[in-house]
């Protein structure tokens, strides 16, 4: 194992002297403003070129600019002649909660040490450190000392929303901000084998420094999944033991104190590490302990970016040949898990170092409140609930045909690598139609959307037809596991649940009551299956019969005389034959 280099060092070489930064120069508790931390990176990349790329990738919502930096050592930047040569690609996302800026200095430090540090070099080896230095940069800018109301330091810190306040570690599927618009060309451009996301954790108080969130292991599927969990997990917990820097899952507590156990963090496609795994990319989130001193969360996430870097970069063939494997087997899946749910029946135990839970009256109000004691620590083994099992699952189609005129939708599968063509005439196929029976909406707005919090459907086989113009999509293609989460409307993060769909859940058409009186007596007396639909809602709701508008409407929502064919009829199409 190489030697560790994790803290910052007291006394600097001649040549880091130069390149000292904020958090360095100052009391341990500052971080770097983002003017501050592009200038040094700019400094960097003109005065390190064969070392150090720093471009322009885009810009935020509020048009300013978002950069991205690549450090290779040989002074290869081009992403296509890596992957030909095998190399890991490690990508590095900081700053997207920017009131959580320990990965932000940290990866400053880091990339400073590439280019100035022939040992830190050395230790990179082969593998292309990919990076985007602050990529909530509206938010980075909005700098405040109070949003973060239960975090020790630094002095100042930016805020976790971005220009238009989305939380941009729920817009990777959705995309709606320029920045994951920017975020999606340089992820698909670089396919990047590992992706560390930067945070600081929120709840329960315990002795440790840092937590970890890793990609779902059910998400990733077959070898990889296993590989991840059964090795580089591991290893990764006994090397930051090693150094100092002991982990545990991120603390999802399953009830008010770890005492009783912590779940997995089931990480969708609207965050970093889920939406990594529809792509085949190993994900982390390093989530450094809120409560414990800035410095000491720097180091702790100093640790844990080079650790991880450093089990990659060894295991760099392993994990280029399981995630090879791992693509093949997508595109040749004949069923697919969408949704997950935590599997409770298959703990396992872990060592928690934590301090005593006291409850105590409150002096706001007649109950008890929650505290912890600092004095009574204790280390004992609780609960740890860390695999999922899929709850739904879907027989993959041939293809899925897209209309044309879904053009959101189709903007974000292009962006995503997705091959769509275009049908060059009318056509009909084979193939099945959902719909949509209930989807029920979160009681509020959720990131800008009205979003279903569950979806039912009933799935109809037989002709489909397409337009011309109409998008064909083949499953097999690299970019098969993404477009399964986009399409089927049950999956986690579909582009149903996210409502870009929902204008066909609205009937165009309404009726007149006095006049639809004489018309709903006939559709009973013509239509046997609404005349048995009606008696039994009848007997199941007595209360109603003497409710005119909700008779009227059962008769005229359910009925065919009258039904529109758009309504509730998902428009994406599964092609079968």
């Amino acid at each position: 194992m190489p030697p560790p280099f994790y803290q910052a060092p007291e006394v600097y070489s001649p040549a880091m002297q130069s390149y000292v930064t904020p958090y360095e120069s100052g009391d341990r508790n500052t971080t770097t403003t983002l003017d501050a931390c592009l200038a040094f990176y700019q400094r960097l990349a003109a005065e390190f070129p064969q070392f150090l790329r720093f471009e322009r990738i885009g810009e935020a919502d509020d048009g300013l600019p978002l950069y991205a930096g690549v450090v290779s050592t040989d002074g290869n930047f081009d992403p296509v002649v890596i992957r030909q040569q095998r190399r890991l690609v490690f990508l590095s996302n900081n700053g997207i909660h920017p009131g959580e800026p320990e990965g932000i200095d940290v990866c400053m430090a880091v990339v400073r040490d590439f280019c100035v540090d022939h040992q830190a070099r050395a230790r990179l080896g082969s593998t292309v450190y990919l990076f985007i230095p602050v990529y909530n940069v509206s938010g980075c800018k909005n700098r405040n000392s109070t949003s973060r109301v239960n975090q020790l330091g630094p002095e100042s810190f930016g805020f976790r929303g971005n220009s238009r306040n989305l939380d941009l570690n729920r817009d990777f599927m959705k995309c709606d901000s320029l920045e994951a618009q920017a975020f999606t060309a340089l992820f698909i451009r670089w396919s990047p084998d590992v992706l560390v996301d930067t945070h600081a954790a929120n709840g329960a108080d315990y002795a440790f420094a840092m937590t970890l969130i890793h990609t779902q292991p059910e998400m990733l599927g077959g070898a990889l999944g296993n590989y991840l969990i059964d090795e580089l997990v591991p290893s990764i917990y006994a090397r930051m033991k090693s150094i100092g820097f002991p982990l545990i899952p991120y603390v999802h507590l399953l009830d008010q104190i770890p005492e009783h156990g912590i779940k997995h963090t089931l990480e969708t496609g609207r965050f970093s590490a889920g939406y990594a795994a529809l792509h085949h990319t190993i994900g982390f989130l390093t989530e450094s302990h809120m409560l414990k001193p800035f410095a000491e969360r720097y180091a702790a996430t100093h640790a844990s970016i080079l650790t991880i870097l450093d089990l990659a970069g060894e295991q760099r063939e392993r994990i280029y040949a399981l995630r090879a494997q791992a693509q093949a087997q997508a595109r040749a899946a004949g069923e697919r898990d969408l949704h997950w749910v935590i599997d409770y029946q298959r703990p396992s135990y872990l060592e928690f170092l934590g301090y005593e839970a006291q409850f105590t009256p409150s002096v706001l109000g007649n109950y008890q409140r929650l505290s912890y004691d600092r004095s009574r620590p204790w280390v004992r083994p609780i609960p740890f609930y860390g695999r999922c099992i899929a709850d739904v699952k879907v027989t993959s189609p041939r293809a899925y045909v897209l209309p044309r005129q879904w053009r959101e939708v189709a903007d974000r599968l292009r962006w995503n690598g997705v091959v769509m063509t275009p049908l060059k005439a009318d056509s009909t196929f084979l193939g099945r139609t959902y719909h949509i029976t209930a989807a029920p909406l979160r009681a509020q707005a959720y990131e800008g959307h009205l979003f279903h919090d569950t979806v039912q459907l009933r799935s109809d086989i037989g002709p489909v037809t397409a337009q011309t113009g109409d998008y064909y999509i083949e499953l097999d293609q690299p970019a098969c596991r993404y477009l399964t989460e986009a399409l089927e409307p049950e999956s986690h993060d579909s582009f149903f649940r996210w409502g870009f769909f929902d204008s066909i859940l609205e009937k165009k058409e309404h009726y007149s009551d006095y006049l639809f009186e004489d018309i709903a007596p006939k559709m009973l007396a013509n239509e046997p299956e609404l005349r048995q639909k009606f008696d039994a809602w009848i007997t199941q709701n007595p209360h109603l019969r003497s409710n005119q508008q909700a008779v009227l409407d059962f008769i005229y929502t359910h009925g065919q005389a009258h039904a529109e064919p758009s309504w509730n009829t998902y428009p994406v199409k599964l092609i079968d034959g």
